[in-house]
């Protein structure tokens, strides 16, 4: 077990809430410093300075007092990303109010689930489809009595309930001196006890579950990011990438406005490769898939290089390595020789390749919610980009551990931060206690009990240990593990996480439980695979007959060889399964967080799965 001081708990349950006056705080030292960035659709970024923000913010707050929003009360946000649902929250924040948040690719059963589960009577939400959807939902749940647009939208015929964002805001502007002071009241009345917010699980397996986050677990979870992240300044650009419902972008936002950080929000996912290169951020967050497929395509253009080049990529590598591994991530000086090699390599090769990338400058970029290649991790450290992997849950407010500045190890999640304490329980079950840890899932007490031990630690579900250097490693997601028919534990995420970062190969998920043998449904990487068959000369009459070729097959088949290489026998895919389409979240085989519902490919692809076992 790794246990630190838990002095600090009392702390965070007095201290004044750091999101409560996050705003007016900044606004006092930075004025007319900018807060956030939008994107509008011309492609320029628009600041918005922290007194802007600190006026919207009481705009907004005075609007939920005066459409009768009380103390404690849910509203629910169901939008893509925008610096309004970060001016709905801190609004919310300093009314004592619960912003709830749904993902903005929710559906309509999935945002009513979690509108009736919360009891929610305001919504508000970010386009004319979400609009939509929420008009359904209010027909089936009557308690949602207001809608609230952040868009241009058009109003259904009899809709009577729904305003815009701009006139929610006029509202607030417009508030009485008594309004203002019962939002004052409210303020100054809130407690580190107050639920600041419910972050409603994914749900890979079963229904949502409501994580109740009280404002001393973010109190917390800032101020333990203060003593771990100490390079972080308010001279950073932060890209805010991950949805703002997803609990490691929304306490990372958090964490940054809180540091000072200029905060640039990207509304569209697939637009991420050209805002990086727009706004050239130092620092965001994000998950393995990003860094798996930047990996992919370096190396493709690698593999287009003439020989000389490609021999001068890897003797680049390999001194990469050596600085910034076997000396700087020890803390060790770096000899002068290595380190003007070093700098050479740099100014030729690995400023290019981040240019080309949109990093110009680079801090640090955490990274967790997937395992991820120590090849990957080894590669972007050797190029100077310094991923800061971790590992967190909504149910601990994000982190528990990740790398230190020094002395991290590749093939770990760092280590515990300051403050938390991990023990490995049963089953090499990781649990953890601290002032990070949620209070219960909202209206279940079973599954609240069911979660945290008798002694009050937080089973979090996944297994692993500490290595010597007293960094925690993970080895897998216990509700994944399945056992074959031969009675061989299998962890479906570790061989899922090798494939991943293939050119070829998209997404993965692995079957084998009950069965002879280990099996995998396939997504290739479409284009990849569409180059590779144009200088093969294969033809094909669409991507059913292409994903179907011999010697499409026989390719992946060697890359998985190559893959799975060191893997026990018992361990190995077998046999594999290509498909012509990805797994979406439209389709239930993917939750928002974009993690593979297993219980749905099961269903959905059982044919093709009978036929590998045939």
């Amino acid at each position: 077990m790794r246990h630190f001081s838990s002095e600090l708990i009392e702390k965070y349950m007095v201290k004044k809430n750091v999101l409560t006056t996050l705003v007016e705080r900044q606004a006092a030292r930075y004025g007319h410093k900018p807060a956030l960035f939008s994107r509008r659709d011309d492609g320029r970024w628009m600041p918005i300075s922290w007194l802007e923000l600190q006026q919207d913010v009481l705009a907004a707050a005075c609007a939920m007092e005066m459409l009768g929003i009380t103390v404690q009360e849910k509203i629910c946000v169901f939008s893509p990303n925008l610096t309004k649902i970060l001016v709905t929250d801190f609004g919310a924040f300093a009314n004592r109010i619960i912003p709830v948040s749904i993902y903005a690719t929710s559906s309509k059963e999935e945002v009513e689930y979690i509108v009736r589960d919360a009891g929610a009577k305001v919504i508000f939400c970010g386009s004319q489809e979400q609009y939509h959807i929420c008009r359904r939902v209010q027909q089936a749940v009557p308690a949602l009595t207001q809608i609230i647009v952040y868009d241009d939208f058009s109003r259904e015929e009899g809709d009577e309930t729904s305003m815009s964002y701009a006139d929610f805001l006029k509202l607030g502007h417009a508030a009485t001196d008594a309004c203002r002071r019962e939002v004052e009241r409210r303020r100054e009345a809130a407690t580190a006890d107050d639920i600041a917010t419910l972050l409603y699980t994914s749900g890979t397996t079963g229904e949502p579950k409501g994580a109740i986050l009280p404002h001393s677990c973010f109190n917390a979870a800032i101020e333990l990011h203060h003593r771990r992240l100490v390079s972080v300044t308010d001279r950073d650009r932060s890209m805010c990438f991950l949805p703002l419902s997803h609990i490691f972008e929304k306490a990372w936002t958090y964490y940054c406005l809180d540091t000072g950080v200029e905060v640039y929000v990207n509304r569209a996912p697939r637009m991420i490769q050209d805002t990086i290169r727009e706004v050239h951020p130092t620092c965001m967050c994000s998950v393995p898939r990003f860094w798996e497929k930047a990996y992919t395509a370096i190396q493709d253009k690698i593999t287009r290089m003439s020989a000389f080049k490609r021999w001068m990529v890897k003797r680049a590598l390999r001194i990469g390595r050596r600085r910034n591994l076997d000396y700087v991530r020890l803390g060790r000086p770096v000899p002068a020789l290595l380190e003007r090699r070093y700098r050479f390599y740099d100014r030729q090769l690995f400023s290019v390749v981040k240019r080309a990338m949109g990093i110009t400058e680079s801090n640090i970029f955490p990274t967790a919610g997937a395992p991820l290649s120590d090849t990957i991790v080894e590669f972007f450290h050797s190029m100077g980009l310094n991923l800061m992997v971790g590992y967190g849950l909504s149910e601990t407010t994000a982190t528990v551990s990740c790398f230190p500045y020094v002395g991290y190890e590749i093939g770990t999640v760092g280590t515990v931060l300051e403050g938390l304490q991990v023990r490995i329980g049963e089953h090499n079950e990781i649990l953890v206690k601290g002032p990070t840890v949620m209070r219960g899932y909202y209206n279940k007490p079973e599954e609240t009990k069911a979660v945290f031990t008798d002694d009050g630690w937080l089973r979090t579900g996944d297994a692993g240990h500490f290595d010597a250097h007293g960094a925690l490693v993970l080895t897998e997601r216990l509700k994944d593990l399945f056992k074959t028919s031969n009675g061989k534990y299998i962890a479906p995420q570790v061989l899922e996480s090798r494939l991943g970062g293939d050119k070829y190969i998209e997404q993965v998920a692995v079957i084998g439980d009950n069965r002879k043998f280990v099996t995998a449904i396939i997504v290739p990487a479409i284009e990849a695979i569409k180059e590779y068959a144009r200088k093969k000369k294969i033809q094909y009459r669409n991507l059913e007959e292409l994903v179907c070729n011999s010697e499409i097959r026989r390719m992946i088949q060697q890359r998985i060889d190559r893959l799975q290489e060191g893997l026990a026998s018992f361990e190995k895919i077998k046999k594999f399964t290509l498909l012509p389409r990805e797994f979406s979240m439209e389709t239930g085989e993917l939750t928002n967080t974009l993690k593979i519902r297993r219980p749905v490919i099961n269903t959905h692809y059982a044919h093709e799965i009978e036929e590998m076992y045939a």
